[in-house]
């Protein structure tokens, strides 16, 4: 696998420093890295993980901590996407995005894709891994079906409205919560929004482009038709909503025909 450059020197000058913490049980990476596919853009997901009774300690200390293994530039708390334990960073002077996610050996094992082990201690960090399974985060498309038609409605009435920003942020939750994770399950590769598509599924992704529009009301109302469109035709085998679907298209095809406010 090649590391970019700066990735590769950021990950020699830092791991030293990290393991000479005798709380810290073994360091890893995620993401592209852990996948063998970075590029100068990737970040680098690090895993800090941490015995289980010096936990809370080193996480009252997380920020101090990452400014002395790093040049600290700027970073917060991953509280916005549900993972508190993640503080997300700008290093410098280079600046290279860099997620330290700090965990407890005893949660290590808890993953859905496998990391790469950089350093450990004694071990601990491969038997934890060996000791629990893969767990795969399967699309729950029930879930989006049951929803689906009620965005759908909600996209209406914002055009309806006027109100082209809701719409233009509408189309893009869209793409990553639910065109983008159905693209992928047909791909075979884990749902991350949209991220890669248009290398794993460039056929799909080229046919998502329908979706993005300019702040014009027409041209919005033609997106979300598309949305509509390329929704019926990947969605897998659910139980539709039938009745929510006739009526939310026919509300929305009501809002279009009118030209709303």
């Amino acid at each position: 696998m090649t590391v970019p450059t700066l990735h590769r020197e950021f990950l020699d000058d830092v791991l030293p420093k990290i393991s000479r913490d005798p709380r810290v049980a073994g360091v890893a990476v995620g993401g592209s890295i852990a996948h063998g596919e970075p590029d100068v853009y990737s970040d680098v997901d690090v895993l800090v993980v941490v015995a289980d009774d010096a936990f809370d300690a080193v996480t009252a200390e997380r920020f101090v901590l990452i400014g002395s293994w790093v040049d600290l530039v700027a970073g917060f708390t991953g509280e916005h996407v549900g993972e508190p334990r993640l503080v997300i960073t700008l290093t410098g002077p280079r600046l290279l995005h860099v997620d330290f996610k700090f965990v407890r050996v005893a949660d290590f094992g808890e993953r859905t894709s496998d990391p790469k082990i950089l350093w450990e201690r004694d071990g601990a960090l491969t038997r934890a891994l060996t000791a629990a399974p893969l767990a795969k985060e399967p699309l729950d498309e029930q879930w989006l079906e049951d929803r689906f038609w009620v965005w759908v409605h909600y996209a209406a009435t914002k055009l309806g409205r006027g109100e082209l920003f809701d719409v233009l942020g509408f189309l893009a939750f869209l793409r990553e919560t639910v065109l983008g994770p159905l693209i992928a399950a047909r791909a075979g590769i884990s749902p991350r929004g949209v991220r890669r598509l248009e290398f794993a599924a460039p056929e799909e992704a080229r046919e998502l482009r329908a979706t993005v529009c300019g702040y014009d009301t027409k041209e919005a109302g033609a997106a979300v038709l598309a949305s509509i469109e390329l929704y019926r035709r990947w969605r897998g085998d659910v139980e539709r909503r039938d009745r929510a679907e006739e009526l939310a298209v026919r509300y929305l095809a009501d809002v279009l025909e009118s030209g709303g406010r």
